[in-house]
């Protein structure tokens, strides 16, 4: 299991991500997007248009880190929002 710092926020990007995206190009968004600074600690998460895949993006200290998880049944539950972020 991996433990988080104690006051790491949890970013949840609004709307959808094309999912193909990589470290990069999630950290863009976590900057462009989310107006936040992918290297601060904090996670940032994305959900795919089909809302069965999210992706995590990290900053470790030493290197970013790129979590995905799929479901196989059912979606992610994602607030109403078009572009922006929820904390």
């Amino acid at each position: 299991m991996i433990g988080l710092p104690a006051g790491t926020r949890v970013w949840l990007a609004a709307g959808m991500t094309d999912m193909r995206k990589g470290f990069d190009g999630l950290a863009g968004l976590a900057q462009t997007s989310l107006t936040q600074d992918p290297f601060s600690g904090h996670v940032f998460v994305f959900r795919g248009r089909r809302g069965d895949i999210i992706k995590l993006l990290w900053w470790d200290g030493q290197g970013l880190c790129l979590f995905a998880k799929r479901l196989e049944k059912g979606r992610f539950v994602w607030p109403q929002a078009d572009s922006g972020a929820v904390s």
